[in-house]
């Protein structure tokens, strides 16, 4: 393999999430029914299809309806109807029973293992033609000029096998350069091309900063009278402190397993708080406690979400290509579900592709305004996505003036206003500033796992099934090495050994009294919370050698 090698599609895709392969299906089907004779191809990071996909996840399936009317007959993995729903407020001892709002009502929706419907989709996509590449992360733009870039031509993924131990230049594999017209990124939140992208064009200049939550879950084998197939179950309350948003979700699958997750907003204000052990004590709750007590944890994962709702939406689109799905922020906060309106915002992508196509086709234009996809946006405020996250836009931005203001503004904004209130909240300040200086904190003293309900990090990992090569150079870049104990030791006392729900950054004690950081890249399960909630955003998160991370074939 020579540095030189490229190759060239008509469309390029970064990332096999469901908004991502959403749109190869889509632009599969009008190529087809158009005559068009497209090359389009998916770039995904994971070692296969799904390995890095996490979500809660319900799913709505009127969008799988819309792409593939037939989903039944092809047997979706969708088979476990959401029955009934409950929404709880938790203090330490009980758990009171709140109205349900209506848009966490999931009558008519299914509890879906997210990773099996990418592989369904990955699966329908092939079929009509669209190449796969799992194993190759994407790690670099390529612009017509480096030095002032006006157009997105493609990516290029990143080399292997460069080591710190120099391993012999036949073991080196340097990246492949590949070129599109049109592509789209599809990296989920906080992609790290994504953000690369909104910097260079300016794509954030109109919008609110991004706002993100960090969710853990694992799965359970439960043996237990509690369990009932198809049971949704949302909280909010304790364990965490009134003043930092979040809450948590447990769902009823099938085969005795439930799915038990906890999300903490990242816009917390304590750098002694621990999202890891938060979902720890949440567990020993006497409402969740019960259900999981003789039962085996069997599946571990974590994920960066974004919050910031319709305010804190990018520019959508720049001179050949655009940004969909949970890369550009599609989320509905307060229905906790995105793949839906991420899938939605592929397919749309793909329509609007296959017009400027055939455009161009007609008229000959080869100038840079024929990659413009501007109908894309268009369509997008056209469809339900927008109008949906209009009438949501308001409830999340609340909880930044604690629970109970939350609560109540989300109350007057569903019941009274119904989303259509004549003023809009804003996000101030992005989630990395937003933490107080240790000094002017209580510091937070968790229980020890008890190896029965709670657990520390490292059984934990064990069940995210990480690959990582040993020797490969780190993913995680620390631009100012002086920062980590400089600020973020001595102002806020490391907030990022607590954080990181995988144990990767550690501070090493010395006998001369000034530590030191050690980051153990080998742990990373990609949940992006050290690229957003480092207070000097000092830590550059970047995609390791192709494959390597979680496998959560459980998740």
């Amino acid at each position: 393999m020579s540095d030189s090698e490229s190759m060239q599609f008509d469309v390029l895709i970064i990332g096999a999430g469901p908004a991502g392969l959403a749109a190869a299906i889509r632009l599969g089907q009008l190529s087809q029914s158009q005559g068009l004779s497209l090359k389009i191809a998916v770039l995904e990071k994971g070692a296969s299809v799904s390995s890095h996909i996490l979500s809660g996840a319900v799913f709505e399936p009127e969008v799988l309806t819309e792409l593939l009317p037939n989903w039944k007959n092809l047997n979706a993995p969708l088979s476990i109807p959401a029955t009934h729903d409950n929404f709880k407020l938790l203090t330490q001892t009980n758990a009171w029973s709140l109205p349900v709002p209506p848009q966490m009502r999931n009558k008519g929706h299914f509890i879906i293992r997210l990773g099996q419907l990418c592989r369904f989709l990955a699966m329908q996509a092939e079929q009509l033609g669209i190449e796969i590449f799992p194993g190759f992360a994407a790690t670099e733009l390529l612009f017509d000029d480096p030095n002032k870039p006006t157009q997105v031509l493609g990516v290029k993924t990143g080399d292997m096998g460069r080591d710190k131990h120099h391993q012999p230049k036949s073991t080196f594999q340097p990246g492949i350069a590949l070129y599109a017209k049109y592509t789209l990124f599809a990296e989920g939140c906080r992609g790290s091309l994504t953000q690369k992208l909104i910097q260079t064009f300016g794509l954030n200049r109109n919008s609110d900063p991004q706002t993100y939550g960090l969710g853990i879950k694992e799965v359970w084998t439960v043996n237990s009278p509690l369990y009932r197939p198809g049971e949704v179950l949302h909280t909010v309350g304790w364990p965490l402190p009134t003043d930092t948003y979040g809450g948590s979700f447990l769902y009823h699958l099938d085969q005795q397993q439930v799915a038990v997750g906890f999300v903490v907003g990242l816009d917390y204000r304590n750098p002694y708080l621990s999202p890891f052990e938060e979902f720890q004590r949440f567990k020993q709750h006497p409402l969740i406690k019960p259900l999981l007590l003789n039962g085996k944890r069997i599946a571990y994962g974590a994920r960066s979400l974004n919050e910031g709702g319709l305010q804190a939406i990018p520019e959508l689109i720049f001179p050949g290509g655009a940004i969909i799905g949970c890369a550009a922020g599609f989320l509905n906060v307060p229905k906790l579900k995105g793949t839906h309106t991420a899938m939605k915002s592929g397919m749309l992508a793909a329509e609007a592709i296959i017009e400027a196509i055939r455009k161009t086709t007609q008229t000959s234009d080869s100038d840079t305004t024929s990659c413009y996809l501007s109908e894309y946006p268009k369509k997008l405020k056209q469809s339900w996505v927008w109008r949906e996250l209009y009438r949501a836009r308001n409830i999340r931005p609340a909880f930044r003036g604690g629970l109970w203001l939350g609560l109540a503004s989300a109350f007057i904004d569903t019941y009274l206003l119904r989303g259509k209130a004549p003023w809009t909240f804003h996000i101030g300040l992005p989630d990395n500033k937003t933490l107080k200086p240790a000094q002017q904190e209580i510091p937070i003293h968790y229980p020890k796992p008890d190896n029965q309900i709670s657990f520390d990090r490292a059984s934990s990992l064990f069940l995210s099934h990480i690959t990582h090569e040993e020797n490969q150079i780190s993913h995680l870049k620390i631009e100012q090495t002086n920062i980590p104990i400089e600020v973020n030791w001595q102002i806020y006392q490391s907030p990022e050994q607590r954080y990181c729900p995988a144990g990767v950054y550690e501070i090493i004690e010395h006998q001369s009294r000034i530590p030191s950081l050690r980051i153990n890249a080998q742990n990373c399960i990609h949940c992006k919370a050290c690229d957003i909630k480092d207070p000097t955003q000092n830590i550059e998160w970047q995609p390791p050698e192709g494959g390597s991370g979680p496998n959560y074939f459980e998740l």
